[in-house]
C-alpha cells in the first residue's frame, strides 16, 4: 500500500526530540506497509520527510503522526493539524548544499556536519536544527543530489555550507517548540486551547456565538517558563513575537 494517509500531528516525545523520526499508529503502519526506518513523506502547507518508527502502544487506534517541531515546522504543520503522509524512497546523497539563516560562518565544519548528520533524510527546503557548542544554529538545504523529493545523508555525502545565508527562507518566529519545554505540561494544554484554538479556528467560534479569548496573562517568577510558553505559542501559529519588557514601557532605563 502506497497511498496517501491523512493523520493528525501530535507532540513528539522528549526521547525521540532531534532524531528526525515520525511515530506512526501502529495500526496504520501496518495497512502502510511501513517498518521501521522506512522514509515517508509528510506534506502540509509544505512537504518534508523523515524516518519511520512505530508508535507507542497508547497512539493504537488514534490516527496520529507524532513528529518534533522541527518536522511540524517543515511541514507547515502545528499539533492537531492534519497532515497527508506516504511511504517514499530516498538514495543516499552524493552531496548536500546548506546555508545559514542568519549570518555565520563555519570553517572546518563540514566533516563534523556530515557526521552529526548521517542517517537523516531531507528534503529541498527543509530548516536543520542543530545544537553547536551550547548554540542553536538553523541550517536550510538549499540543493543536493542525486534529483528526487528527498535523500539520505550518508557516510560519503559530501556536506558543504554556503557563505551567503539563505534570506528568501529567513523565518521571524521563534525557534522554541513545546517538547523545548518540560514540567508544565497542563500550563501548555490550557495556553494552547486560549490562544492556538482562534488563531487557528476562528470559525469554531463564530459558530456558537462565543467571543474568542483576547489575551492570556501568564504570572509568576521569573525563570518559571512564562515567555518560553508565549515563544511556543508563537511557533506553533506561525505568529510574529515580539518581546516587550516592563522597565521598557516605563522608561528606557532598567531599575
Amino acid at each position: 500500500m502506497n497511498e496517501k494517509i491523512v493523520l493528525k500531528v501530535a507532540e513528539a516525545r522528549p526521547r525521540d526530540v532531534g532524531r528526525g523520526i515520525g511515530r506512526i499508529d501502529p495500526e496504520i503502519a501496518e495497512k502502510m506497509g511501513l517498518t521501521a526506518g522506512d522514509v515517508i513523506l509528510v506534506e502540509g502547507k509544505k512537504k518534508t520527510a523523515c524516518l519511520f518508527w512505530p508508535g507507542y502502544p497508547e497512539d493504537i487506534g488514534k490516527g496520529i503522526i507524532r513528529i518534533e517541531g522541527a518536522i511540524r515546522r517543515n511541514a507547515g504543520a502545528g499539533i492537531d493539524d492534519n497532515v497527508t503522509v506516504k511511504k517514499a524512497t530516498a538514495k543516499t546523497a552524493e552531496r548536500v548544499v546548506l546555508a545559514p539563516l542568519e549570518e555565520l560562518r563555519i570553517v572546518g565544519g563540514e566533516e563534523y556536519l556530515s557526521q552529526i548528520l548521517e542517517g537523516r533524510v531531507v528534503t529541498k527546503g527543509d530548516v536543520i536544527e542543530l545544537n553547536v557548542m551550547g548554540r542553536k544554529i538553523d541550517l536550510a538545504v538549499t540543493k543536493f543530489s542525486p534529483a528526487g523529493e528527498a535523500v539520505i545523508i550518508g557516510d560519503g555525502t559530501n556536506v558543504s555550507v554556503s557563505d551567503k545565508p539563505a534570506k528568501e527562507m529567513e523565518m521571524k518566529i521563534p525557534r522554541i517548540t513545546y517538547e523545548d519545554i518540560g514540567g508544565l505540561g497542563d500550563t501548555i494544554k490550557q495556553v494552547r486551547e486560549m490562544i492556538e484554538l482562534p488563531l487557528k479556528h476562528p470559525e469554531l467560534f463564530d459558530k456558537i456565538g462565543v467571543e474568542a479569548p483576547k489575551g492570556v496573562l501568564l504570572h509568576g517568577p521569573p525563570g518559571t517558563g512564562k515567555t518560553l510558553i508565549a515563544k511556543a505559542v508563537a511557533n506553533g501559529t506561525n505568529a510574529n513575537f515580539f518581546t516587550l519588557s516592563g522597565p521598557e514601557i516605563m522608561s528606557k532605563y532598567y531599575g
